[in-house]
């Protein structure tokens, strides 16, 4: 077996974990099914983590990356602050549309911690990493735009959160993509009335 970084050999065991939870759900997977699916042994994964807790934080980071990634490359700016909030939406729901077994995957994940005893505090450090994520993502964009806030940076990311999460579940459950892209122009519309370019920004 080639050597590789701890770090990427931890990486290799996080997607491996995505892809097998995917498939088989959480409490199906097994630690001997994700070496498996990585191609590697036991002593591997148990170098790489401590306990199956470190193993789902770490599915939980990798899965909300994913679609990070996306949406930072889409919010730069574009002709307007409208145009620039719709394109981050519409990456992330790209993604969402591309790989809905894995955004399954982060409902289930919460279910599991919250009904497991001693892994409650992953589920809160789930969607407490959806808030740092669009806190993120509206600062990047203030940088980007000169914007002025009208609600306070952690009350917007909240609800950023709220809105994307109840959508997602909503569109796994239904399916319906015409209404989803309503929906998501609503709330784009509605995040573009809650921020505003200062008066200062303008182009001499």
């Amino acid at each position: 077996m080639a050597r590789m970084p701890s770090a990427e050999r931890r990486r290799q065991l996080t997607e491996a974990a995505i892809r097998a939870m995917t498939r088989d759900g959480v409490a199906a997977t097994t630690t001997r099914s994700i070496c498996a699916e990585a191609g590697v042994s036991l002593s591997v994964f148990h170098y790489c983590f401590d306990s199956k807790q470190a193993l789902l934080e770490s599915v939980i980071a990798a899965i909300t990356e994913h679609s990070v990634t996306l949406v930072r490359e889409a919010i730069q700016p574009r002709a307007t602050l409208r145009e620039t909030v719709r394109a981050g939406f519409q990456a992330y729901w790209d993604h969402v549309s591309d790989h809905p077994g894995e955004h399954m995957l982060t409902y289930e994940l919460t279910q599991y911690a919250l009904r497991r005893p001693g892994f409650e505090h992953l589920s809160r450090r789930q969607y407490e990493r959806y808030c740092d994520t669009y806190t993120e993502l509206i600062e990047q964009l203030r940088h980007h735009m000169a914007l002025e806030l009208r609600v306070p940076v952690i009350v917007l990311a909240r609800y950023l959160a709220a809105m994307t999460d109840g959508l997602t579940l909503n569109h796994l459950v239904l399916g319906d993509d015409r209404i989803s892209a309503d929906i998501l122009d609503m709330i784009t519309d509605h995040v573009a009335g809650l921020i505003g370019e200062r008066p200062d920004s303008a182009m001499a």
